[in-house]
């Protein structure tokens, strides 16, 4: 197996591990991790999911002696019954936040994983490049549609267009991580911010997490949906904890239900 999956109180810890290959990606290691996102989603009890890399890299991209032969015809990731794309580029959309860590080399896919994800951490000297365009082909993980999301227009086409490799810094002003830290404290750091996330109302997270999302590509639509979507939450055993928790001044201690 080339893809850890533990189970941390309501983490999904899921750790990309071909360390000897610098993490890149054969078409059963896709498999794997389309596997594992599955299991975050269909795991009651586990809340939010932690994306990291054992060794000293993120993943080179795909392991392309192995990979190129296989994709003959389209781009989407073929999908077992279960499984969730981690690109979220086909099938069924991953309902429950991510935080992923970065360190070393994050190129290509790498790069389209963080973008996919919900919050990133990067280490420092962490170093970035999607250089699908310096290969004859093109990103085609969702970067072209999530880079300018995050970075704006200029920004995202200054690395796209060009495959140039940009630094931790870099990534942080663009939007592409949200925090850098020491290297060696980025897994550590994404388990704080899940853990802080898990803390939380679990419906509340996945409805703003949907909420934010469907902004996205309908900024009315998702408007129009605020106070249809937030019955349901009124009704539940989490609101009135947290209505409880307040008038009694101690921590919510929220179910999910």
């Amino acid at each position: 197996m080339s893809v850890t999956v533990e189970r941390r109180g309501h983490l999904l810890l899921i750790g990309l591990d071909r360390v000897d290959k610098r993490n890149s990606f054969t078409t059963d290691m896709l498999a794997e991790l389309a596997a594992a996102y599955g299991e975050l989603e269909r795991d009651s009890d586990a809340w939010v999911g932690v994306l990291f890399a054992h060794g000293d890299h993120f993943t080179a991209g795909l392991d392309l002696a192995q990979v190129a032969p296989t994709r003959t015809g389209g781009s989407g990731l073929p999908l077992a019954e279960g499984s969730v794309d981690p690109w979220g580029v086909s099938g069924a959309v991953r309902t429950k936040p991510l935080v992923a860590a970065a360190q070393g080399w994050c190129l290509t896919l790498g790069i389209e994983l963080l973008l996919a994800s919900d919050v990133r951490v990067a280490a420092e000297g962490t170093r970035f490049a999607q250089i699908e365009i310096q290969r004859g082909i093109y990103p085609f993980g969702g970067a072209t549609v999530r880079m300018p999301q995050a970075a704006g227009w200029g920004n995202a086409m200054r690395w796209l267009l060009t495959g140039d490799e940009f630094d931790a810094a870099e990534a942080h002003r663009l939007g592409l991580v949200q925090e850098v830290v020491p290297l060696g404290q980025q897994v550590d750091r994404a388990i704080e911010l899940a853990e802080r996330i898990a803390a939380q109302a679990p419906l509340g997270v996945r409805a703003t997490l949907a909420s934010a999302r469907a902004a996205l590509d309908d900024p009315s639509g998702a408007l129009a949906r605020l106070g249809a979507d937030l019955q349901p939450l009124l009704a539940s055993e989490d609101a009135a904890e947290g209505v409880r928790s307040f008038v009694e001044r101690r921590q919510a201690v929220f179910t999910g239900k």
